[in-house]
Parts: structure tokens; sequence; C-alpha cells
């Protein structure tokens, strides 16, 4: 093969090359544009469902407090019920985006055990020493 061949030969195969490296990288760029975009989303949904919390229980406050004077026991008045509920099924919805806090309080939970006996055994050996 003459050299204007090999370098045809070699420019079409490095173009061909290129062009799949360009499918690829925007498929890829296209599945975290995607990624993110969700991420996002949930973010957002996340803060709307801390905001109305926040309104929630601002009005709770100011239900109670109007009720205290009138009322013996304000928490047993059914409007103050009504927004204790409302304010349960957002605090569900937002353990649910969340993921479950729960679960990893529990772990850090058992990990302060575990340097409470370590820092008591440190501490009793050095008594002894």
């Amino acid at each position: 093969m003459n050299f204007w061949g090999k370098v045809k030969e070699d420019l079409q195969k490095g173009l061909e090359e290129g062009f799949t490296y360009v499918k690829e990288g925007a498929s890829v760029v296209m599945k975290k544009a995607e990624e993110l975009t969700e991420e996002g989303k949930r973010r957002y949904r996340l803060y709307e469902l801390k905001t109305r919390v926040q309104q929630e229980i601002s009005e709770l406050g100011g239900k109670v407090y109007d009720l205290s004077g009138k009322v013996r026991n304000p928490m047993l008045d059914s409007r103050v019920k009504a927004i204790k509920t409302r304010i349960k099924r957002l605090e569900t919805e937002i353990v649910k985006l969340e993921g479950n806090p729960k679960t990893k309080l529990r772990k850090t939970a058992s990990r302060g055990k575990t340097a409470r006996k370590v820092t008591k055994r440190k501490a009793s050996e050095s008594k002894t020493e």
C-alpha cells in the first residue's frame, strides 16, 4: 500500500473511532444529566415538604396558643389533631424521600456504645499502670 492509501485508511479509522467515542460520551453525559435532574427534583420536593411542615407547625402553634386560654387541654381539639395528622403525613413523605434516617441513628448509637467501652478499657488500663 502506498503512503497516501495508508494515510487515508488511518484517517478513516480515526474518524470512525472518534465518532464512536463521541457517541459513547454523549450517552454517558445524557445518563448523568438525567441522574442529576432526578436528584434536583428530589431535593426540591424535600424543600417543598419541609416548607409545608414549617407552615403547619406555625399554624399548630398559633392554634394551641389561641385555645390555651379557652380550653383546658388544647391538644384534644379536633383542629389541632387535624394539623398534627397533616404534619405526620408530611413527615412520612420526607422520610421516604430522604431514606430511613432512624436506621442511620441506630448505627451511630451502636458505635457510641463501642467507643464508651473502649474508653472505659483505656481508663482502667491506665489506672493499673
